[in-house]
């Protein structure tokens, strides 16, 4: 927890950018009957009825201190599928930079190892090599700041139906260009100090050792 909490306090540095990674879904499903469209004096109306497209998985990549964000969509949430998605952050979202702090969570899928299962090892090694990995702790992936902003995606995009990955797509991109826009950040407000006191019962507690030596 305090190896997050200390990436988090790290000035803004577009060298070493920190990147928060995390995924979620999102299920595809569409009118069984056509909805009828809003007219005056009666609301848009749409069927109780509805057909299932499957679901589909979505990455969040969040540069937290620079308020930018980037989100995939994908078929699966795969091994194969993280390890291409390391390979874009590294050489085609973040060329310039000497090295990319990620922040994930401790899923199995999310392990330096998965690129040695797509790429050549000399390929693997050169993109590990410009990534760096910061990991929540268990139970602890609410540290991970990419979960706020799947959260808020959800709210303010995800909540209606949307039947296949070309509409997901789309509504995706426009809620992301005008995030980004935006720069919209995380008012992140815990730290090391705060973790410190409001976690004390989850550090160990150190007992004094009586030397048996009566003080003068």
């Amino acid at each position: 927890m305090e190896d997050v909490l200390e990436v988090y306090s790290r000035p803004h540095d577009p060298k070493r950018p920190v990147v928060c990674v995390d995924e979620g879904g999102k299920p595809l499903i569409g009118d069984a009957r056509p909805p009828r469209p809003a007219r005056p004096g009666s609301p848009a109306k749409e069927g109780y009825e509805y057909v299932r497209n499957g679901t589909a998985n979505l990455f969040m990549a969040f540069e937290l201190l620079a308020g930018r964000r980037r989100v995939e969509v994908t078929e699966r949430k795969t091994e194969a599928d993280f390890a291409r998605l390391l390979e874009r952050i590294a050489d085609a979202w973040y060329p310039e930079a000497d090295r990319v702090t990620l922040v994930v969570d401790d899923l199995s899928t999310h392990k330096p190892a998965v690129l040695y299962e797509v790429f050549e090892p000399a390929e693997a090694r050169r993109i590990l090599g410009r990534l760096e990995f910061v990991y929540t702790p268990k139970h602890g992936s609410w540290l991970n700041m990419a979960e706020i902003g799947l959260s808020v995606l959800a709210r303010q995009c995800l909540d209606r139906r949307i039947p296949d990955m070309d509409a997901l797509r789309l509504e995706v991109a426009a809620w992301e260009e005008a995030r980004n826009v935006a720069a919209v950040k995380v008012d992140w407000q815990f730290t090391t100090a705060d973790a410190r006191v409001k976690l004390k019962r989850l550090y160990p507690v150190l007992e004094t050792v009586n030397s048996g030596v009566a003080e003068p």
